[in-house]
């Protein structure tokens, strides 16, 4: 039986690869910082819960010791992410970017992951056949990002962008230090979540599609890459 966490699982896209995930046979934990929302998401599932706040050490520390009691880990999905957003619901460009605004994306979107993958490795290093997904964005893309007339160019923001460009050098670099493990970032696409107030043009179905496939990949895959539905994305 192989054995996931999906952190911010709770609802949208982590919901959705979590149902999916059932569904392929896996244990999955749902990972939620509300205790009682995870708890009712793991029940509509059939799913097990577990509290985890990314941004905080004896949280991650505390459901790495949950998992492993119940027998360790096979797939972690780094999926909790933030977007700094302005009270009428505007990402906040360069001129309104301060460093405040940096350090809390970065606080969940890049500290997070590290933190967990930290925490999770010594399970992940005991499985047969440990995957690691993290969801990034095509966003984190320096090639589509300065590619004029596209909608990724357009984008205005700065912290989100740069947190998961942050997290594609972290899977990179870790897929190379970890080489019998299976390390990627993968692009769901413009989804319609709460991370973006719904302003997305798929839906949650269509944008865990590569989340799901990734976390099945098996130990002849690839590691180290940048993918969406489509295949290899350029850096």
């Amino acid at each position: 039986m192989t054995t996931t966490l999906i952190t911010g699982a709770n609802k949208g896209l982590g919901f959705e690869t979590a149902r999916r995930l059932v569904a392929a046979g896996h244990t999955v934990w749902i990972g939620s910082r509300d205790p009682e929302r995870g708890r009712r998401a793991a029940e509509r599932l059939g799913a097990r819960s577990v509290r985890i706040d990314v941004t905080d050490d004896a949280s991650v520390t505390a459901a790495a010791r949950t998992v492993g009691a119940a027998g360790g880990l096979d797939v972690l999905v780094n999926n909790a992410g933030i977007e700094s957003r302005t009270g009428d619901n505007a990402v906040p460009g360069p001129a309104d970017t301060t460093a405040d605004t940096m350090r809390e994306t970065f606080a969940t979107n890049v500290f997070g992951p590290v933190r967990v993958l930290h925490a999770f490795l010594p399970l992940l290093g005991r499985s047969a056949a440990p995957v690691v997904v993290n969801v990034s964005s095509g966003l984190a893309s320096l090639t589509r990002v300065t590619t004029a007339g596209t909608p990724t160019h357009a984008y205005p923001g700065v912290a989100y962008p740069a947190s998961k460009a942050a997290v594609n050098m972290i899977t990179v670099q870790y897929a190379k230090a970890f080489p019998r493990m299976r390390i990627n970032a993968v692009e769901p696409g413009f989804t319609r979540t709460d991370l973006n107030g719904n302003t997305g043009v798929q839906t949650v179905e269509e944008g865990a599609e590569i989340i799901v496939r990734m976390a099945l990949t098996g130990p002849d895959g690839p590691t180290g890459g940048f993918f969406d539905a489509t295949g290899p994305l350029p850096w």
